[in-house]
């Protein structure tokens, strides 16, 4: 009797072990940082891709310098997820952590090896009083021509995209813009125009038609084409003027 219950324990412990071991080994893909850790580790890593995985509202109304929209409640998230580069760092985020939680355990399961995830989300940061930016890059509302300028005259490409809410080709580029936003981040930035609130910006430009894709670098227009154009199209044009 005595020899059957030193098995049973020694056989729990080894259980116990093991479970840890598991919990570990789950848990060493993520690491939950405080926001002053966070922003420590992002300004280590300044290359590495922040993912804010709200809506696009709530990214409007504020949102961490440098971060992409890649809304986890979107049905491309996971194929939009999956074109970061697995093998290196991201960083991921949200209200209050629990959907940048549930993103960070979509993303191990997709292959991610590294990845932070804020704790307390934005309200925590907020509360730490940490900066924050409300550059909207995508104008729903009217944008003055002055704000439309200074985004448009940098050092990276700049791909416009005037589109409108009721246009379905409009709708079928938008994923391929966010994959190569997500792509390219330190290189090429999306700015969304919609032609029915930024009626001025359509005038000057000359915009007749939806979708128009203008690519920008500094001051010179690179490219302008009517109608949608494939992820390879859009490369091809990025890279030939990166």
């Amino acid at each position: 009797m005595k020899r059957i219950q030193k098995i049973r324990s020694n056989k729990s412990i080894s259980l116990l072990f093991l479970s840890i071991s598991l919990i570990i080994g789950l848990n060493s893909f993520g690491q939950n940082l405080n926001p002053a850790d966070f922003q420590k580790k992002m300004n280590e890593l300044t290359k590495a891709p922040i993912i804010d995985v709200r809506t696009p509202n709530e990214f409007n109304q504020g949102h961490l310098k440098n971060a992409i929209n890649i809304n986890i409640n979107d049905v491309n998230f996971s194929n939009l997820i999956n074109k970061l580069d697995k093998n290196k760092p991201v960083f991921v985020y949200c209200l209050s952590g629990a959907r940048s939680t549930n993103a960070l355990n979509q993303m191990h399961n997709q292959g991610f090896n590294v990845i932070y995830n804020l704790a307390g989300g934005m309200m925590k940061w907020r509360a730490a009083g940490l900066p924050e930016t409300t550059v909207n890059t995508t104008a729903k509302a009217e944008m003055s021509l002055t704000q439309f300028n200074k985004m448009t005259n940098t050092d990276k490409i700049v791909v416009v995209d005037y589109y409108a809410e009721w246009c379905a080709p409009c709708k079928k580029q938008a994923p391929i813009l966010k994959e190569i936003e997500a792509e390219m981040k330190d290189k090429v930035t999306i700015l969304k125009i919609d032609v029915d609130q930024n009626k001025e910006i359509v005038r000057i430009n000359k915009i007749t038609s939806v979708p128009t894709i203008l690519i920008y670098k500094g001051t010179k227009v690179l490219h302008k084409k009517q109608g949608a154009l494939t992820k390879a199209e859009l490369m091809k044009i990025i890279n030939k003027n990166l």
